[in-house]
């Protein structure tokens, strides 16, 4: 096998040597028939196109539908480093739910001079409309997506946090389907973990955080901005798994300060929603006046505490890259703990020393947009063109704010199946992480995404990026 280690492979210490959480796997996957396992790969792109496992790229000017690329190599973890995982996600989330509700009432973390003020002043992420309120059960961030990045033996360092409207776990749950399909005997001789108890587990903490009022039976919707968002088929995906009405902003309607539905028998109290869409399109009555993907006056029936919504308006600061680089600091101050995951150094280009080392090295960094996400917006130096560097140096010099930096981090690589054998690409894994009344439940695996072109740090679908099963090994 010729299969070209680079930096640290999760699978292969070398051509000849395995790691152990890959050596039964490799030792079935060598007795396999090539023409089997090409056979299996093309049923699992069969599936995904029967199932309609797709997303949407903006850029697409043919407005059509693509299909997410999956892998059929899992990737494998064992129960101790999932367990350090876990933890770390547990004590992260925490933290930033304690860091949201304080920086919407006391703004101690300011006061006690952890957080620059200027980092909220003035930041669109930063709701002036959630100042003084405090959501049902203390809960922020019912729903966490956080990025992780593996670089040697044992350190997963965080990448970023997605808690404002977090995307993937229909993808996750779809990968785990399809694999039970292809290989039942393998999957369960290896004794993975599930992660299809994803919804069951949503369902739950949508049904705790329910205004008080009317927690026995709560009436849920999921609110998408429609069939032509780039994640619709996660709306429709997750709200059958839910069992929850899909619904539109046209949908719904406030009365007599509650919010209803529209339904063929007429109009029926919704208690929770669970928002895919963002805030300033929530209410146009309280953000933008021009959205008619959210319903007017809902913010108003929302700070009355006569619907819940999930994730919470304002949660979206806590995804600006400025404010990941205090995380730990963030940890510190509310939990007094170290972080037990590492952030990955950050430079801040609103700091004036950050910022002339940043102009110096823009050939060696990542930069990063502070509210980017989806792989937009963002510089690989090592990999851009003289020209791309000097329109991006502009940039920064214009508006230093709106930028951070990163060393250009080795990710690791895992095993993908080609017509040639198996070749390693870079990988970085999604996790997910429930949360109602400081109780976190982190969902087994999580989504593993792959830079499916040779040498590509970038693994957003919406950059040709793909996805394969996450195992994680039971003790």
């Amino acid at each position: 096998m010729a299969y070209n280690i680079n930096k640290y492979d999760e699978a292969f210490i070398s051509n000849s040597s395995t790691r152990v959480n890959y050596k039964k796997f490799y030792s079935w996957f060598q007795k396999q028939p090539k023409s089997e396992l090409s056979k299996k790969q093309v049923d699992a792109l069969n599936f995904f196109e029967k199932t309609g496992v797709t997303f949407k790229v903006y850029s697409d000017t043919e407005n059509r539908e693509n299909l997410i690329p999956f892998d059929i190599i899992p990737r494998i973890l064992n129960h101790k480093e999932w367990n350090k995982i876990v933890k770390g996600i547990t004590q992260r989330v925490l933290a930033i739910n304690f860091f949201l509700n304080d920086i919407y009432n006391e703004q101690e973390i300011i006061k006690h001079g952890v957080l620059p003020l200027d980092l909220i002043q003035n930041n669109p992420a930063f709701l002036k409309q959630m100042i003084g309120f405090t959501p049902q059960e203390k809960t922020y961030n019912h729903i966490s997506g956080i990025d992780l990045i593996k670089t040697d033996t044992s350190d997963f360092y965080v990448l970023e946090d997605n808690v404002r409207v977090p995307s993937g776990a229909s993808y996750m749950i779809e990968n785990r389907d399809t694999m039970i399909k292809l290989f039942p005997e393998l999957i369960s001789k290896y004794n993975v973990a599930d992660n299809r108890n994803y919804t069951n587990n949503l369902s739950e903490i949508l049904k705790v955080v329910a205004p008080s009022k009317f927690k026995k039976n709560p009436n849920v919707v999921l609110l998408t901005p429609g069939i032509y968002n780039s994640a619709f088929f996660e709306h429709a995906f997750l709200a059958d798994k839910l069992g929850v009405e899909l619904v539109e902003g046209k949908d719904l309607r406030v009365i007599n300060k509650f919010l209803n539905m529209k339904t063929i028998e007429g109009w029926k109290k919704v208690d929770v929603v669970y928002r895919r869409i963002d805030d300033i399109f929530l209410d146009p009555l309280s953000f933008k006046e021009d959205s008619f993907l959210g319903v007017p006056g809902l913010m108003e029936v929302y700070r009355n505490k006569n619907v819940t919504i999930a994730n919470a308006p304002g949660t979206g600061i806590s995804d600006d890259k400025a404010i990941y680089s205090y995380i730990p600091d963030i940890i510190k101050f509310y939990l007094g703990e170290k972080p037990i995951l590492k952030n990955v150094k950050t430079f801040k280009c609103r700091l004036r020393e950050d910022l002339k080392f940043v102009l110096d090295n823009l050939n060696q960094l990542v930069i990063k947009e502070v509210h980017g996400s989806g792989g937009y917006g963002m510089l690989i130096g090592p990999l851009a063109s003289r020209n791309e560097i000097s329109k991006f140096e502009k940039k920064i010099r214009r508006n230093p704010y709106n930028y951070i930096a990163q060393p250009t981090l080795a990710l690791s690589t895992c095993p993908i199946y080609t017509k040639k054998g198996l070749t390693p690409r870079h990988v970085d894994l999604r996790s997910f992480a429930l949360l109602a009344k400081d109780k976190v439940k982190v969902i087994s695996g999580g989504l593993t995404r792959v830079a499916l072109k040779k040498n590509s740090l970038i693994v957003n679908s919406s950059q040709g990026g793909g996805t394969k099963d996450t195992w994680v090994l039971s003790s």
